[in-house]
């Protein structure tokens, strides 16, 4: 386990570091504490009662990151949660930024929309997912994501081949184009073309264009930011990965222990190679 001497040292990253490794009672203890608990009575008493486990319990669990025991772990803790880093202008946009990012994405999700996506992912035969440029890369790990899963997932990231796979789409496939701006027009074709053969369509993006409503069913907000297309300061396909995991979460509860079994061959497979 690593131990901690250093105040500044997120607590809360090495209590997720060494989360696999806790039985399930230190596992209870270890949610409480990566919440934000600053404002909760923290001696060892009240949390013992709060969380129904043993005092005994909360030092193994201290003594488990490398602490003496759980006075010393909640010195280190509450340390930590007053800690002011000297962060220069540049490195402070950056991180400003991604704060920006979540704080869009957390106003514009709907999380029924998520739910409902995600039962579509779980219903139809085939998906396939366009995207170019940046999004490109959100089309690809989206694809490397679920596959893991058991989907039945392909991803399209050029023009020529987002045409050539209308050979392949009818009412059971679900497509899902990302465009950051919402103008990519090769993404915006493909889901036209996809509607016209009656399967199902999903567009993701911080832009929604009226004319092109038509060819989707569900239109899906990203949380962008100005000038995010041109990457200014971080990534454009961020909030796009943003989105890709909260589906992936949804998908994987819909059935989890077989979707779980099913990353477990995966990851077994990938470790004999």
């Amino acid at each position: 386990m690593v131990k901690i001497r250093n105040s500044s040292e997120n607590i809360v990253m090495i209590i997720e570091s060494s989360y696999d490794q806790l039985t399930h009672v230190e596992k209870s203890i270890a949610d409480y504490f990566i919440k934000d608990v600053q404002n909760d009575d923290l001696s060892s008493k009240a949390v013992s009662q709060r969380l129904f486990v043993s005092e005994s319990s909360l030092s193994r669990f201290s003594q488990k990151l490398g602490f003496s025991g759980y006075r010393e772990f909640l010195f280190v803790y509450q340390q930590s949660l007053h800690v002011q880093k000297d962060l220069d202008r540049l490195t402070q946009q950056v991180l400003d930024s991604y704060q920006k990012i979540l704080e869009k994405t957390y106003a514009l999700i709907s999380n029924e929309q998520m739910v409902r996506i995600a039962q579509m992912l779980d219903e139809y035969e085939r998906v396939y997912v366009y995207g170019m440029g940046s999004s490109s890369f959100v089309a690809s790990e989206f694809k490397l994501r679920f596959m893991r899963l058991g989907l039945n997932v392909d991803c399209l990231t050029d023009a020529h081949s987002i045409v050539m796979n209308m050979t392949r789409i009818d009412k059971k496939a679900l497509v899902i184009g990302i465009s950051i701006s919402g103008k990519t027009e090769e993404v915006i074709r493909g889901l036209k073309d996809a509607k016209e053969k009656e399967a199902k369509a999903i567009l993701l993006s911080t832009t929604q264009v009226p004319e092109y409503s038509q060819y989707y069913d569900e239109f899906v907000f990203i949380g962008g930011l100005k000038n995010l297309v041109f990457s200014n300061k971080i990534s454009p396909q961020i909030p796009a990965l943003i989105i890709t995991d909260i589906l992936y979460t949804h998908y994987l509860h819909l059935d989890k222990r077989h979707k779980e079994e099913k990353l477990k061959m995966t990851l077994n497979h990938l470790t004999m190679k």
